[in-house]
């Protein structure tokens, strides 16, 4: 599902969605729609989607700054349009979204100019980047999110590839990306993080759940817990040992936290879930070989 353009903005709106799992069993289902970071694939939510309850039906979007997409988005583009429009491509309403990294600033900017009535009914938010006021920026911040954009698509490989591939490999892969990012990408993500503080986040009457890493060299734990703090209805939680991809690095810590949102916003819904026991690994996700990590 997908759309060529809108005559009034000049923005292409490629983002697509498409039904990942529908929900098992009877009633209406909990539709979940989840969302990648820059430079990012569908894939980062695979270990999640095994441990999602029966009741949730998981819709994935594919926004234009995926992996695959065309770059020439980041040279007009408002980011937040494109989540909007993902989020109206979902058949029926959508309840909860999953939003990860660089994503998150776009999707709370197209959250808040909605009316309540359009949903979603509750928000997971993953490594935000957020500060409170314009203040909170600095030179050095430039600097360090310029000179080290690759540093975070290093560690995606390695979280993704393990010891599959070696470090000259990963770096050269890393830049290779980076450069197909390009500089208008970069000012995409870094003038997103820039617009954070002027967020409206008074508008944002839904819960949000807002997960960090305390280990997360890209996106500082503290932008999260500023973010919760500054949300009417947000709540925060820090995973020791894990940095900037929680659904990927801890994925039962993860859907443990996400399930509780779920069972507070839903409190009418069914959602018998069928997580293996603590004792029994995730499997492998065999598109891990072929996922090109988030960026941010």
């Amino acid at each position: 599902m997908r759309a060529d353009g809108d005559g009034a903005t000049g923005t292409r709106r490629t983002a697509s969605v498409r039904l990942r799992r529908a929900a098992r069993g009877a009633g209406r289902p909990v539709r979940m729609l989840t969302l990648h970071g820059l430079a990012g694939s569908t894939s980062v939510w695979r270990a999640y989607e095994r441990l999602a309850p029966d009741g949730v039906e998981l819709w994935e979007a594919v926004l234009p700054w995926s992996a695959e997409g065309n770059p020439d988005w980041s040279l007009r583009d408002d980011p937040a349009d494109h989540v909007e429009h993902a989020l109206d491509s979902v058949p029926g309403d959508v309840d909860v979204i999953v939003v990860h990294s660089f994503t998150a600033g776009p999707a709370l900017e197209a959250l808040a100019r909605r009316s309540t009535a359009r949903g979603p009914r509750a928000a997971v938010v993953v490594a935000p980047f957020h500060r409170r006021g314009p203040g909170d920026f600095s030179w050095d911040d430039a600097t360090y999110y310029l000179g080290g954009f690759h540093r975070i698509l290093e560690e995606g490989l390695r979280i993704s590839a393990g010891d599959r591939l070696s470090e000259e490999l990963r770096v050269a892969m890393a830049l290779r990306v980076r450069d197909r990012i390009g500089p208008y990408g970069w000012q995409q993500f870094f003038g997103a993080y820039l617009r954070s503080p002027f967020l409206d986040v008074s508008a944002l009457r839904l819960p949000v759940l807002v997960l960090a890493g305390a280990a997360d060299f890209a996106a500082p734990p503290d932008d999260a817990r500023a973010l919760a703090a500054a949300l009417p209805d947000g709540r925060f939680r820090l995973f020791d040992g894990c940095g900037h991809f929680a659904m990927a690095e801890q994925p039962r810590r993860f859907a443990d936290a996400v399930h509780g949102l779920l069972r507070e916003a839903f409190p009418g819904t069914s959602l018998c879930t069928t997580v293996p026991a603590p004792s029994t690994a995730v499997p492998a996700d065999p598109s891990a070989r072929s996922y090109v990590p988030e960026l941010t």
